[in-house]
């Protein structure tokens, strides 16, 4: 088994063993719609090749849920991303904003360093609110930052650059520090996590993509959401179209291929081959990777 498969087992364990990912012995699976019988089929096959075993113990409520899998997320795009380093060398962080992202994280990162000074402008003067809304507040779950580089290493044993050239690009430590203000490090990817969608909030990663983009001063940053949901349908609804994220990406997918297919359920089926097929569904084991590009 590769290194990788080998992290993603673990993910998937981590889940099982505190219990976000379980089973009932009527055989429906944490993950499940209890409400739709398609939900309940997919959910409970995927579960089965995970290894849940199935028990008496009742599902986590969905906060306690949602937290633990954006943990469980977080540390594994950490440890993933980290054994790519050769494809992107760097000074890397993943952080699960979690519980603080009433913070305004986002603003202390580049390229939406500006929305920071924007909303001590809102804080000062709360007329301000009723006029801009909150179009500019980003709470993501998880963020991959670059920290920018000193000379020495943009250099690299080499005369490439020096302070007559090059004096705006954010990679560059020296530049933010001539500005006279700290040193912010660079969104490189926002992850928003979703266990499971069910409800209108699931658009928020949507929508929250679509911020990212209107208010950035230089290049986006990925853009993308995990689930666990087994429903084609609903993961439809968030993955298809364009615009905003840039990829879904599936707790288990080709888990989840296979318990749809067993359904025999025509439509769900034609669903996700369109997910897939069309560059709209990925598994979670392709996000790290992805992150390199």
């Amino acid at each position: 088994m590769s290194v990788l498969a080998e992290r993603r087992s673990a993910l998937h364990r981590a889940l099982i063993d505190n219990h976000t990912l379980s089973m009932t012995h009527f055989g429906v699976a944490s993950i499940a719609d209890r409400k739709q019988k398609t939900s309940v089929s997919i959910a409970h096959g995927v579960a089965e090749r995970l290894g849940v075993v199935p028990s008496g113990e009742s599902r986590l409520d969905g906060q306690t849920a949602g937290k633990n899998f954006e943990v469980a997320v977080a540390d594994f795009v950490r440890e993933s991303f980290a054994l790519f380093e050769h494809l992107r060398p760097g000074r890397w962080a993943v952080v699960n904003v979690g519980s603080s992202r009433k913070n305004n994280h986002i603003g202390h990162l580049e390229p939406y360093v500006h929305l920071q000074q924007l909303d001590d402008a809102v804080n000062q003067n709360p007329a301000l609110r009723s006029i801009l809304g909150n179009g500019y507040v980003i709470s993501p779950d998880i963020i991959v930052t670059r920290s920018p580089e000193s000379d020495v290493v943009v250099n690299n044993g080499h005369h490439l650059v020096d302070q007559d050239v090059a004096l705006r690009t954010i990679i560059r430590e020296v530049n933010q520090l001539a500005a006279g203000r700290e040193v912010h490090d660079i969104l490189h990817g926002v992850v928003s996590c979703k266990w499971t969608i069910r409800s209108d909030r699931a658009q928020n990663s949507r929508s929250e993509a679509l911020n990212l983009v209107r208010n950035r001063k230089g290049r986006l940053p990925h853009v993308v959401a995990v689930t666990a949901e087994p429903s084609p349908a609903r993961l439809a609804s968030v993955a298809l179209g364009t615009g905003d994220l840039d990829m879904i990406y599936h707790l288990a997918l080709p888990e989840l291929i296979e318990a749809v297919a067993e359904t025999e359920n025509s439509e769900a089926i034609a669903m996700v081959e369109t997910m897939v097929e069309g560059s709209r569904l990925r598994d979670i084991a392709d996000l790290p990777l992805d992150l390199t590009v």
